[in-house]
């Protein structure tokens, strides 16, 4: 015989039902993780901190913005680096000044933490030519879709708001330039003529 339901406030105002101990402890783990989740994508879209590549002064950078982010002391190009989910991808990837190198990762694939410093490299070689911008399938699952995303990590490359190339899986650093230039021709985004 189990004992009749309860309602319970748990710590942080998370208001759950409970049917037995063990069903509280795991309602309430999943809302902390839902919100520390939440939490986290907020912090991750709004703007990053990177390093200039010419005088080494930290710069903060927005996700979504129009031109090219410069240093505020040298003025040179700054590495673009932003996440992206369902709710601001317009912003940050479709409306940007620059190519976009989408890539769709999630938390929890090793493959996806494997790719993520050439990805990382790639944009910081090319500060004002490349925006590089990090999905996780668990924050924008309509993105996901509307881009047929069957695996991750998933690369995308975006021109005004076009898809111009298309990937699955990781590669080389090198390789992943090549596939980059490729994809957008005449962009002159590596620096050869």
């Amino acid at each position: 015989m189990t004992a009749p339901a309860r309602d319970v406030t748990a710590p942080a105002r998370l208001h759950i039902v409970v049917e037995t101990p063990a069903d509280a402890c795991l309602e309430v783990l999943a809302q902390v993780f839902r919100r520390l989740g939440e939490s986290l994508a907020v912090a991750e879209t709004r703007s990053g901190i990177v390093g200039c590549p010419r005088c080494g002064r930290r710069n903060r950078v927005p996700a979504a913005g129009t031109g090219v982010p410069v240093c505020g002391s040298c003025r040179h190009a700054l590495p673009w680096i932003a996440a992206a989910r369902d709710d601001d991808f317009a912003p940050v990837a479709e409306q940007a000044s620059v190519p976009v190198l989408v890539v769709v990762w999630a938390r929890w694939c090793g493959l996806s933490w494997l790719a993520r410093p050439a990805l990382e490299r790639l944009a910081l070689t090319r500060p004002g030519e490349l925006k590089l911008v990090e999905v996780d399938v668990v924050a924008a699952p309509r993105e996901t879709q509307r881009f047929a995303v069957r695996g991750v990590p998933t690369l995308l490359v975006l021109r005004r708001g076009e898809l111009v190339g298309h990937r699955y899986g990781v590669a080389p650093a090198a390789e992943l330039r090549d596939w980059v230039d490729a994809a957008l021709p005449g962009a002159h985004v590596d620096g050869r003529a």
